[in-house]
């Protein structure tokens, strides 16, 4: 099935991709423009893999500030070189991951930042919870390791869901950012600060 021009323009509109890519993208799925998103979104991803262990010596440290002015955050977010820190695409990727730490204030990175002993705490309530439920052990495990997964979406910046886009997390919305720009790119850290009551 011949795909036409004006669905590769619509597919490269939602996506960004190049026009060949999406061509592609078309072809092997039989014109369908939903099924070729999600094709270009796994390959997406797949190249951002590979350029993940590449090194990133330049970026921003930029701030946000929440119309009220009684919160904000601090983020250092990396790229491989200048000119990409100064591509409005990379600007806007790091203004969002600043106001998802204002609006969700997470305190960790990522799963592996959790120190050992909060992690077992979390999975020891969780299977306390269920104790003499009479379910079967493997049962409770499942159990338990999906309520750690809720926790990690709760606490950890990269499992949480972009406020802006539910579907995506802010893993996979870097590495989409990563795919669009082509530079590997990583958040390094950042800071969330709330105007306390006390004005401690």
């Amino acid at each position: 099935m011949a795909v036409d021009t004006k669905t590769v323009v619509e597919l490269r509109a939602r996506t960004n991709a190049g026009m060949v890519d999406c061509k592609n993208a078309l072809d092997e799925a039989g014109g369908d423009i939903d099924q070729a998103v999600e094709i270009l979104r796994k390959k997406g991803v797949a190249k951002a893999d590979k350029k993940a262990e590449r090194q990133v010596k330049e970026g921003l440290i930029h701030a946000y500030i929440h119309g009220t002015g009684k919160v904000g955050a601090l983020i250092e977010v990396l790229c491989e070189t200048d000119f990409v820190a100064r591509n409005e695409q990379f600007q806007d990727f790091v203004h969002d991951v600043a106001m998802q730490v204002v609006a969700t204030n997470p305190l960790y990175l990522s799963t592996d930042q959790i120190p050992a002993e909060v992690l077992e705490k979390e999975r020891e309530l969780a299977t306390e919870e269920f104790a003499g439920s009479g379910k079967p052990q493997e049962v409770i495990a499942k159990i338990v390791e999906g309520k750690l997964s809720k926790y990690f979406e709760e606490v950890c910046l990269m499992n949480q869901r972009f406020i802006k886009d539910e579907d995506v997390t802010i893993e996979e919305l870097l590495k989409n950012t990563i795919a669009k720009i082509g530079e590997n790119i990583q958040i390094r850290r950042f800071a969330r600060f709330a105007l306390s009551a006390g004005g401690e």
